[in-house]
């Protein structure tokens, strides 16, 4: 059974950094492509980055050349290394990874900016 296991969040001030990691269980690692999602309160939910089986990162536009996706297949790990936080990145953020026709996700890690 696939898992997907997000750490890292946390109270953050404007202008911080903070490292988000997604540890799976499950599945041939290195075989997929990991994506990263956001929910911020009281807005859809929206991707952030995905990284490729060969480590190429894609972001949307809000947080690029701010946020890094990286994984490290030994470790069966994905993060996210998010600077220069801002307010409107506050949400839970959770890993997923499709397995066939279905997208997994973990429990989410929350993110808050301090007010």
């Amino acid at each position: 059974q696939v898992q997907l296991v997000e750490s890292g969040g946390g109270l953050v001030q404007a202008g911080d950094s903070l490292r988000l990691s997604c540890v799976a269980s499950g599945l041939t690692f290195y075989n997929y492509e990991i994506q990263w999602f956001r929910r911020a309160p009281e807005k859809e939910r929206e991707i952030v980055a995905a990284i490729s089986t060969s480590g190429a990162g894609t972001y949307t536009e809000s947080v690029k050349g701010r946020f890094t996706i990286s994984r490290d297949n030994a470790k069966k790990t994905v993060y996210l290394q998010m600077n220069s936080l801002k307010p409107e990145d506050t949400a839970i953020y959770y890993c997923a990874v499709w397995e066939n026709t279905y997208l997994y996700w973990g429990q989410g890690t929350q993110v808050t900016g301090a007010p």
